[in-house]
């Protein structure tokens, strides 16, 4: 699948979603981390029955994932994130058309 088929990167939604993923982006160089921690640190940060189930096929991703769980969140970085990045907030759909029919919810 190529990526411009995908809505989240198709026309303008790449440009939002970039926009939306700078908020992460400026949370990680603040704390000295990568965006991919800063995310696992939001999630780590919600109630605790929260349990972020990170996927990687490189062994280096393991141990960076690992080391997100070193990475403090106040709760007014972690409101913040919230903020900068609502449910819904993603352009465009999550799957290409038709692909949501083998998604269950």
């Amino acid at each position: 699948l190529r990526p411009d088929h995908h809505p989240r990167f198709a026309g303008d939604n790449l440009a939002r979603n970039l926009q939306l993923a700078a908020a992460i982006e400026a949370m990680a160089k603040a704390k000295g981390c990568t965006p991919g921690q800063v995310a696992l640190a939001w999630l780590l940060a919600q109630d605790s029955d929260i349990v972020p189930i990170p996927g990687t096929k490189r062994s280096a991703r393991v141990d960076e994932n690992v080391a997100a769980t070193g990475v403090a969140l106040s709760a007014d970085e972690a409101a913040k994130l919230s903020a900068a990045l609502p449910p819904g907030a993603a352009a465009g759909g999550r799957y290409p058309d038709g692909g949501m029919k083998a998604v269950y919810i």
